[in-house]
């Protein structure tokens, strides 16, 4: 550690999960070390057509990317971890240390996308420590989460400990029998903790988030009324879940059958590390599904949140190859819609009841709790933890706002805590905690061909509102329509003739060259120079006035120039073959 007798701040600065659900990234800064928590994805809002995830703006780590030491991870959640394999394409990272199922699933992202090679991944159990530069160390400290090995973290520095309790609930009878190391939490508290980082996903919830147990019985009790067919979906990384699922499948003596490449990943990763134990035999292809009786099948897919490539989805639409719905089945829904999904997720089940399902959904069925804790899990942390200064993070602003309140009534003053948002610079000293500043916190978009820049963005949002509007034509050297202009329409919603559309957009194209031809031509050298770039500018401009005055509306303009050949001088360039025609084109 060092021990320079004037300290410089820590500097805290949250990339992602403030304000906001998922994409959580956090970035510590000592002097010239820099160590990232966790580096997650969200996903696309309805607004954001063809786009497939939803990462932070990591211009600062980018250009910093010297000071890098390594990474903590605390789980193996996609909002911690989904965004890894996409960072290591800009930037290295020596080293990430984390829990070994968040570790075997990362491996199988990065060789995916061919990065393995841009890090080391490292593999951490309770209560280990480790190193990370000449100022960090990084403590692992068990918690319970709705995903098997979960840790909260110390971060041991030179101003002292910092607590981040990653994402929690305090689960007293947990499915895996690792219980939340209360204790480490405390001695910490008593020895003082400088700064704690708490989770606010249920901070407006009263009470104590209930057990994953809770869910058994429940699930038990729609398994033993099915008389048909089950289909389960959950979130494939609910590891404790999809454990209970299949303590029951063996129970009812049903076999599963897996759907869902993540759902297959999962287990076969959990199963491997010891967290899911169950017999080979219990499995069996989907393709053997019409060899069993119905009411000795279960079949366990992806899907609980609507996506639409997902099985759940999919077979709800009849497009799935092997499974269809019949008349009897039971289908449960053993997970919440994340806020944004709630439309997907009604319409997956409305297609699945029209079909003559039994949809077994909703929170008054007790067939899913949450990973997070609720107000009473928070004021525990904060007793066990005796924080002098603290941070709420990883919720909505509400969220953020009432977990503060509920520190300041345990006790911390209010000048000691603060409500940040992405990008914010916290400055941490022994003594003050305070916002110095920001850094870039925006979002960056990928579809499957990599990242969609805004004005792509803005173009898709536009042809999804109003259609495009295609408008060709062709000039000649005295700045003359060569022929009447093309226009086509696609998507555009409009009462006026065809006809009479393209006559004003040919007056109006004829209008700005009669007008304003001489403004973009020169003559040097005796030649006639155009400049046709400009020149399309200002058409196209006079073009979307006339549009949106025309048809009330914002269509997406395509305004394609075509130019003509540059004539031959009397020189040896005579003698060459012509040029084809040229075109300035958006």
């Amino acid at each position: 550690m060092s021990k320079n007798s004037t300290k410089l701040p820590i500097k805290i600065i949250p990339l992602g999960g403030l304000h906001e659900i998922g994409k959580n990234t956090c970035v510590f800064e000592y002097e010239d070390e820099i160590i990232l928590l966790d580096a997650g994805l969200a996903f696309p809002t309805d607004e954001m057509h063809g786009v497939n995830i939803v990462l932070p703006d990591m211009t600062y780590i980018r250009e910093n990317r010297h000071k890098i030491k390594g990474m903590i991870v605390t789980h193996g959640h996609e909002d911690h971890i989904g965004g890894i394999a996409y960072h290591l394409k800009q930037f290295d990272i020596p080293v990430i240390y984390g829990p070994r199922l968040a570790m075997t699933l990362l491996r199988d992202k990065l060789e995916e996308a061919g990065v393995s090679d841009r890090t080391s991944l490292k593999s951490v159990v309770p209560r280990e420590i480790v190193r990370l530069g000449k100022h960090f160390l990084v403590e692992f400290i068990r918690n319970t989460h709705s995903i098997a090995d979960s840790f909260t973290v110390a971060i041991h520095t030179p101003l002292g400990v910092i607590i981040h309790t990653g994402d929690f609930k305090i689960d007293h009878t947990p499915i895996d029998g690792e219980h939340y190391d209360l204790q480490k939490l405390a001695e910490h508290g008593e020895k003082g903790v400088l700064c704690l980082l708490s989770d606010s996903t249920n901070a407006e919830v009263p009470g104590h988030t209930p057990s994953e147990s809770s869910v058994y019985p429940n699930l038990d009790r729609i398994f033993a009324q099915a008389e048909g067919r089950i289909m389960v979906t959950t979130f494939a990384s609910s590891v404790h879940r999809v454990n209970i699922i299949l303590q029951l499948a063996q129970k009812h003596q049903r076999k599963v059958m897996v759907v869902g490449r993540s759902m297959l990943n999962v287990i076969a990763h959990a199963r491997n590390l010891g967290y899911i134990k169950c017999p080979d035999d219990l499995f069996e292809s989907i393709k053997s599904l019409r060899s069993f009786p119905d009411d000795k099948t279960l079949i366990l897919t992806t899907g609980s949140q609507g996506e639409p490539l997902a099985a759940m989805t999919r077979i709800s639409k009849g497009e799935h190859r092997q499974i269809k719905v019949k008349q009897g089945d039971t289908i449960i829904f053993s997970a919440n819609p994340i806020p944004g999904n709630t439309i997907a997720v009604v319409n997956t089940i409305d297609r699945l009841m029209m079909q003559g399902a039994n949809v077994v959904y909703g929170k008054q069925q007790g067939i899913h709790v949450s990973g997070h804790g609720a107000q009473e899990d928070h004021k525990l942390m904060l007793a066990l933890t005796k924080p002098k200064f603290f941070i709420p993070v990883h919720g909505e602003h509400r969220m953020l706002v009432q977990h503060a309140k509920m520190a300041q009534s345990m006790g911390i003053p209010s000048e000691n805590m603060i409500v940040i948002d992405n990008g914010d610079i916290i400055e941490l000293t022994e003594d003050s905690i305070g916002i110095a500043g920001q850094v870039p916190s925006g979002i960056e978009l990928v579809d499957r061909s990599g990242i969609v820049h805004d004005n792509v963005l803005k173009e898709r949002q536009q042809l999804a509102e109003d259609g495009v509007i295609t408008v060709a034509t062709a000039v000649d050297w005295s700045g003359k329509l060569v022929a009447t202009p093309g226009t086509h329409l696609r998507g555009v919603v409009t009462s006026m003739d065809h006809s009479l559309l393209q006559q004003l957009i040919c007056r109006a194209v004829e209008t700005t060259l009669s007008d304003r031809w001489n403004n973009f031509t020169s003559q040097i050298d005796g030649e006639l120079e155009v400049d046709w770039t400009g020149l399309k500018i200002e058409i196209e401009g006079s073009l979307q006035r006339l549009i949106r005055r025309e048809l009330q509306s914002r269509p997406l303009l395509v305004f394609l120039l075509q130019i003509p050949e540059k004539p031959v001088a009397r020189t040896a360039r005579r003698r060459k073959r012509p040029s084809a025609t040229a075109s300035v084109a958006s």
